[in-house]
């Protein structure tokens, strides 16, 4: 398959598996959506789900995390790990929300990776899903499957974004970005696959007989 013939085929395949693509974590506004991004980092987003209803149970708004301790987020969120940063970031980007912003979640790119915590994948989450705007998120996944289906080279999660960028037509990035997550989770995972076992992988690449050697992210 020539690499046209390999994005063709990925859209449309994943077009035909997953043609709902509900947002993975339970959120009810930009704010909480930020929180739970931010908690999913070396998480599992089943894991965030079931910590976030104990947190909103605190404060579901800046205004008041922002007045609650950091040794209580800290003990609410721990199972989640990472939890001594995790609950110093929730803390203070609610200060910076209230004091910069209104309380609102900037619809601005650049303005959200200036909040502690958050970096340029959990911004483009946000922007893609709580505002709609065009992004691509890339994880160590996404990262990791873009590899496999020959979409990128890319030895890190920044030039993979570019290199899908320029692949995908900017409307279909933000519901891609989440069939390809639904996919690894299901077909393609790190165990699950190397390269060689996928319908996807074996059906872009028919001739590989040995496991894709991925760059790390």
């Amino acid at each position: 398959m020539l690499k046209k013939e390999r994005v063709d085929y990925v859209l449309n395949r994943l077009e035909e598996l997953y043609p709902e693509t509900p947002v993975p974590l339970d959120h009810f506004d930009a704010y909480s959506l930020l929180v739970a991004v931010l908690l999913s980092a070396q998480c599992t987003d089943e894991r965030v789900n079931q910590i976030t209803p104990a947190l909103w149970a605190l404060a579901d708004n800046p205004y008041d995390m922002a007045k609650v301790p950091v040794e209580k987020i800290r003990e609410v969120i721990r199972p989640c790990g990472l939890s001594p940063q995790k609950s110093k970031a929730i803390q203070k980007l609610s200060e910076i929300l209230v004091n910069e912003y209104h309380g609102q979640v900037p619809e601005n790119m650049a303005a959200l990776e200036t909040l502690p915590g958050v970096g340029h994948k959990t911004a483009s989450v946000v922007m893609a899903q709580a505002f709609g705007h065009p992004a691509f998120p890339v994880d160590t996944h996404i990262h990791r499957l873009a590899q496999r289906w020959g979409l990128t080279s890319g030895k890190n999660v920044v030039q993979t974004e570019k290199d899908l960028k320029r692949l995908f037509p900017k409307e279909k990035w933000n519901k891609l970005h989440l069939q390809i997550i639904f996919y690894g989770r299901e077909y393609c995972s790190a165990r699950g696959c190397d390269g060689t076992v996928c319908e996807i992988c074996t059906t872009c690449y028919p001739a590989r007989k040995h496991p894709k050697k991925i760059n790390k992210a």
